[in-house]
């Protein structure tokens, strides 16, 4: 599997980007992708995901009602709607792709098999 994101850039606060994180040599729908960040100096940090099966889920409340995570099967593509951005957004944004689990999903890094080589968001006005 491979992933290709894209989409990053410079927007001042209160604007948006939408993200794209392409899987090839495989499936969007048979694999569990999801968004991370990592800002300058800091841990990479799980956004939100989108399960096999559609499900998505966003852990951080500094995200929700700000990001929409979605899919496109056609396109074999997994999106990152992001609106209203803040400067705290600044970071490199990787999606990682993994077979989905039993039950449930992953959301530590060390569980993803397959990155994107990422791509820079920052915010500043």
């Amino acid at each position: 599997v491979q992933l290709q994101a894209s989409g990053g850039g410079l927007v001042q606060p209160g604007g948006s980007l939408r993200l794209a994180c392409e899987v090839s040599e495989g499936t969007v729908s048979s694999y569990d992708i999801a968004w991370f960040r990592q800002a300058l100096g800091k841990e990479r940090k799980f956004v939100t995901i989108m399960t096999w099966n559609g499900y998505h889920a966003y852990l951080q409340d500094s995200v929700k009602d700000r990001f929409t995570i979605s899919r496109d099967n056609a396109k074999n593509t997994v999106y990152l709607q992001m609106d209203n951005l803040r400067p705290e957004d600044t970071a490199v944004y990787f999606c990682a792709a993994t077979p989905p689990p039993s039950r449930g999903y992953y959301y530590r890094s060390s569980d993803y098999n397959w990155w994107g080589q990422g791509t820079q968001v920052t915010v500043s006005s």
